[in-house]
């Protein structure tokens, strides 16, 4: 058996997108390696959300080529995922050692390419009409999580965002490849299904007959067994109350919303292209929250925006704290080719200004995560336990699970029961993450 070894970096998509690879390849006579200099082939799955991400992915593939070229000629190198999409092939320019360009579409013609540059073809295939999909073996991380894609894209062009030039526009996967792939994955032991999407509410909206998400969940709940279902991201104005009523009704879906705000400042969100203001995203927010007991709801938010003002900036940590956001992901803004903001030279903001209000940013963000988190001190939940870390450094073993709506609990507990329900006293609240004692 040849070896392979892929780097992944990114979101959640670039992870279920190196399962297929990895199931691919192995009907092609591929077997997962965890050692890069072990393997006869290398892939890297790039993000280029960011330019530090981007910037990660070319240095990686740099130490690739130097093997390459001193001690395995032999050896294929793959560049595929976001940047791959995006550059096309100017990585041949840039890494000449590279021996196959793979775009975000064309995932699922990789068996053919991998036998074309096994015969010494160099390969750039990042066209924007995706490689139709047929059912395939899915070699699934050891977890009890399986995510699963349900569609791919989007249609919105925010300002700041490469995702509609990387991704595509919006499009569903059909909804008997995705059901035979969650049957597969809960036969195989999973106990939690996250369905994903970069606009995981617009599901079906392209297919004939239309569907939506909440038809979607209810297929899904009716399967049979005890598990969990997830869903992200969801663009803020797409929820409906359908969508809400289905989670409730369902027992299966948990009650957890990533609704990304981005901004709290209305200019602002004008400039990034995002289609509400902040009033219409808390009457969202304060309404899921009026009808979902005990739900989570977790954002995204950037800093230093071109053009921001200080006072734009603070409009935005009060946003974050009136709202009660359980979680937010933050980062500084980072221009991205092809994007309309990136233009705006002009406004750029100073490096120090942007990474001191990402700092502030930050600590906004942890209050309100222990915030949260003490509002579930005392109470009885129910936690997937997700793995057992052995004895940590006070001489404890220690399970750690989530609860329904998304909170992570550590309980002290001598034996490895990953991937059993049980019922849990919380004890304290920490900043990230919840104690907590098993009860009987």
């Amino acid at each position: 058996m040849k070896k392979v070894y892929i780097e992944i970096m990114g979101c959640q998509m670039n992870k279920s997108d190196a399962e297929r690879m990895y199931g691919m390849l192995e009907h092609l006579g591929y077997t997962e390696t965890s050692e890069p200099k072990e393997a006869d082939m290398l892939i890297i799955n790039t993000c280029s959300v960011r330019q530090l991400s981007e910037d990660k992915a070319f240095s990686a593939i740099g130490v690739w080529g130097k093997w390459k070229k001193e001690n395995n000629p032999d050896l294929k190198i793959i560049f595929a995922g976001c940047v791959a999409q995006q550059v096309g092939k100017r990585i041949f320019a840039r890494a000449p050692y590279v021996d196959l360009v793979l775009g975000t579409q064309r995932v699922y013609e990789l068996p053919s390419l991998v036998k074309r540059i096994e015969a010494g073809e160099r390969i750039v295939s990042v066209e924007e009409k995706p490689f139709e999909e047929s059912e395939i073996d899915i070699k699934r991380v050891k977890s009890v999580n399986a995510w699963v894609p349900i569609m791919e894209g989007c249609n919105n062009f925010c300002s700041y965002c490469i995702v509609p030039y990387t991704r595509g526009r919006e499009r569903s996967r059909k909804p008997e490849l995705i059901m035979a792939e969650i049957k597969k994955a809960l036969s195989e032991g999973f106990k939690e299904i996250t369905l994903l999407g970069q606009n995981v509410d617009s599901y079906g909206k392209d297919l004939e007959p239309h569907q939506n998400l909440a038809w979607l969940l209810r297929q899904i709940n009716a399967l049979e067994g005890k598990f969990r279902i997830r869903f992200v991201t969801s663009y803020p104005t797409d929820i409906t109350d359908e969508l809400i009523d289905t989670v409730i009704e369902l027992d299966k879906v948990c009650e957890y919303f990533h609704i990304p705000m981005q901004h709290g400042d209305d200019y602002v969100l004008k400039k990034m292209n995002r289609k509400y203001d902040y009033a219409t995203y808390k009457k969202i927010a304060d309404h899921v929250r009026s009808r979902v007991p005990d739900v989570t709801i977790t954002s995204d938010f950037i800093a230093g925006f071109p053009g921001e003002t200080e006072e734009q900036f603070q409009r935005m940590l009060d946003a974050m704290e009136e709202l009660e956001l359980d979680y937010s992901n933050t980062a500084a803004y980072s221009p991205r080719e092809k994007t309309v903001a990136a233009k705006w030279t002009d406004l750029y903001i100073d490096e120090d200004v942007k990474t001191e209000r990402l700092a502030r940013l930050n600590e906004k963000n942890r209050e309100c995560c222990l915030k949260s988190n003490q509002k579930y001190l005392g109470r009885e939940l129910e936690v997937l336990i997700e793995n057992f870390k052995g004895v940590n450094n006070k001489g404890i073993s220690v399970i750690t699970g989530r609860t329904r709506n998304n909170k992570i609990v550590h309980i002290p507990y001598d034996k490895d029961i990953t991937g059993e329900f049980v019922n849990v006293k919380i004890t304290k609240a920490r900043t990230w993450y919840l104690n907590g004692e098993l009860i009987d």
